[in-house]
Formats: C-alpha cells, structure tokens, sequence
C-alpha cells in the first residue's frame, strides 16, 4: 500500500474551517488518518502513526473492504484507532487495533439521529485518552455523545440547547468542553461540564451583537485563540485572551492576512505563568497554497515558513520546550515528522531541521518571512502598554467606545476560574 497526506477540505462542523490531514492525540504519542491506496489511489484505509519512540512509523489498519472519503478516525490513548462509518443512516464506531498481518476490530456500537439532524461529527481526542465524544447537531439542540470508553457502547451525555460547533478542551482531565452555540442569529462559546450532567455556562461574549468563537485553548496557560467579528463586523478576525484574566481579547493586527484563510491548530504547552510568550502554530491558506506560521502573543509578527515536503497539512504539536513537530508523508519517506524550532521571542531565527523520519524540511527561500503589525487595532489604540509592550494589555473601562468600533470585553468566566491561572 501507498501512503499519500489527505487533501484539505471544510470541516462542516467547525464553520468551515479546513480539515487537518491527521488527528493527533492529546499526548502526542499516536496520530491517525486516512492514506490513499490502490494503483489509482482511489481507496482509502485507515493507517496509525507512532510518535513516541525514537522514529515515528506507521501501521495500516485496512479492513474487509476500502472506508469512505469522509470516514472520520481518531487515535486512542492505547493506540487503537477509532473509525466512525455512516452505514444506512446510522452512525457506527469500532476501534481497530493491529493483529500481526491483519486488524482487529472491537464493534462499539451505533447512533441513530433524527432526519433534521445536520450530521455528527467526532470532537477533538479527549485529554486523558481514553474516551472520544461526538457532537450531532440538530435544528434547536445539540447532543453530546460518548462513543468509546464507555460502559455500554455510545452513551448520551448531554442535550445542550442551541445549534453546537467547534470543540475545545479547557483542561487536562476532560472534565471542561468548550462549544460555539448558536442560538438567535448569533454564536457564543460556553462551557458544557461533563462532570454535572453537561451544564452549561457561558464562556466567551466579545460584543452583544458579535459572533465569538473559541478556536483553541491550551490548559496549562489559559491562553485562548478566538474568532469573533466585534472589531470588524461581518468580517471575522483572530484574537486572544487568557482564560481567568481581566485583561480584555486582543486582536493583533499581524494575525490580518487579507485573501488567507488562518487556522490555529497548535499551541506551545507548559508555558504556566507566561501566556503571552507561548507559540502559537498557524496554518494559511492562500491562493499559492499551504505554509506555516509561527507567532506569539507578546509580538507583533507573524514568522512565516514554507510547509515541509508531504506535510499532513494543518497538524502538528508543540513541545513544551517550544519544538513544533509536524507529521509528513512523501512516496520516499511515508511516515516522518518535521522539526521547527521556533525562534526565541525577539530573535529573528528560524531553523527547520529533520528527525530520522525524515519527510523534507521547512526550509527554502531564505528562512521566515514576517508579518508585522503596522498599527494597533482600533480597540487597543486608547490603552497604555504594560510591560510586555501590548497596547491592550490594560483591562477595560467603562468608556464609551468610538462609534461602529466595539471594545473588547474580558472572557466571561462561570465553572472555568478555579482551573486556570489567573
């Protein structure tokens, strides 16, 4: 079999976000994906990479017969892989597992959903690795399902009211799931509990009349990436915050990358204390392609680097000590992962490098181009700097802000403050 990386396509349940070509566990230990087989190419089959050891490697899992394009699948923790098939309008998981020259595979069981439902999807992998949850979204509510790691197959946790997408976990145990619910023409991120009952609170509200969405979170800390259209309506632009603070949502005018698409998929762990030096990985879009970015909250810029040679575009991981990793396949090298190690906060360097995987590196023309900001955002220009030089940095008054020009309020914190640093 011949592997190949997943062309991207839109994630209907993430408001048409691109799709990453692989799912990756929260641990970093295994990823999964699609690949392509067949003299055509034509066929798809489940295949499990490994991460964690001294190379990555890759194990196909085929079953009895090809999978559909849109198959969804999703490492474990143990590394078996979670398959979701749409089968007669029945939704079917199973967890498939190698057994010597064949695959295993462990039936969980079915959901059926209502005709009016739109569709259910998988969330991202849970924390602690162990279970996975799918959302399937109705015309006035949405259901939450557990579909593995359950006691009895797929089990309903919670109806939540509204219209759900996206999917962000706020914490290392699983406890925390943040949704963007839509509900009276506008979406909103809140939190769903999943420790009492799926209760809901609200997470994110920029303006009254704004459309906020949580993009990513990283746990350790708090730093939130966020879409919201309070600071241009109509248009949505990338911002971010820290979950606990008072300091207002900020939105970097270097994030603005007009005919892009921008997608953040990756967010440097360990960073406690230090949200705004954490880095932040970006996928773009353009009319040329795919590349990377590479930026931090306590700069005004936008390190761009070309994508590695067969990159699984829009996934990748950090390492806490500021390493992106992302996995790559070429018909030389199926299964490898590129190394960029992102440049200190201030340091114009950028260095690509290769593990024994090896699958190309980032490198080309001449290193990382920037993108820096030329002007703070209207909503930033009336504050003072702090000490890490963002204008925005100061929290909100209650000023009257200039007319057609929102001023960001802080995240709305409800179960969340106990969790996170402040």
């Amino acid at each position: 079999m011949t592997a190949c990386a997943i062309e991207p396509s839109a994630d209907p349940g993430n408001s048409g976000a691109p799709r990453a070509g692989c799912s990756i566990t929260a641990a970093g230990a295994y990823a999964a994906r699609l690949a392509r087989s067949g003299p055509d190419g034509d066929a798809w089959y489940p295949e499990r990479w490994t991460l964690d050891g001294p190379e990555p490697y890759a194990v196909p899992l085929p079953g009895n017969q090809p999978e559909e394009a849109g198959t969804e699948v999703q490492p474990m923790g143990d590394g078996r892989v979670l398959v979701h098939r749409v089968a007669a309008g029945r939704h079917v998981f199973a967890l498939l597992y190698p057994t010597g020259p064949g695959t295993g595979e462990l039936p969980l069981g079915a959901v059926e959903c209502p005709a009016d439902t739109t569709g259910l999807r998988l969330l991202p992998p849970a924390p602690d690795g162990e279970r996975a949850y799918a959302l399937a979204a109705g015309p006035r509510s949405t259901v939450l399902w557990q579909v593995a790691g359950g006691a009895f197959g797929p089990e309903r946790v919670a109806e939540i009211p509204g219209r759900c997408s996206g999917g962000v976990w706020l914490d290392r145990t699983g406890r925390m799931l943040a949704v963007d619910r839509e509900t009276g023409g506008r979406t909103k991120a809140v939190v769903v509990d999943l420790e009492r009952g799926g209760e809901v609170s609200p997470l994110l509200q920029i303006a009254a009349d704004s459309d906020d969405r949580l993009l990513l979170a990283d746990p350790d800390s708090g730093l939130v990436l966020i879409g919201s259209d309070a600071p241009s309506p109509g248009r949505e632009r990338l911002g971010w915050g820290v979950l606990g603070s008072t300091l207002p949502v900020r939105f970097p005018e270097c994030l603005r990358m007009p005919d892009c698409v921008v997608t953040p998929f990756a967010i440097q762990p360990g960073q406690v204390l230090t949200p705004e030096r954490c880095a932040v990985a970006l996928r773009v879009d353009g009319a040329f392609g795919s590349w990377v970015g590479v930026w931090r909250p306590a700069e005004r810029r936008v390190r761009h680097v070309p994508a590695p040679e067969g990159w699984l575009t829009g996934a990748g991981l950090w390492t806490p000590d500021g390493e992106l990793r992302l996995p790559c396949s070429t018909p030389q090298s199926p299964c490898g992962v590129a190394r960029l190690a992102a440049p200190d906060a201030g340091d114009g360097r950028t260095e690509g490098t290769n593990d024994e995987g090896g699958a190309g590196t980032p490198g080309g023309s001449g290193g990382a181009a920037d993108t820096r900001d030329t002007a703070d955002t209207a909503e930033s220009a009336e504050s003072a700097p702090d000490e890490s030089g963002d204008p925005a940095a100061t929290a909100p008054s209650t000023r009257a802000s200039a007319p057609g020009r929102p001023c960001p309020v802080p995240l709305q914190q409800a179960p969340l403050a106990r969790l996170v640093t402040k």
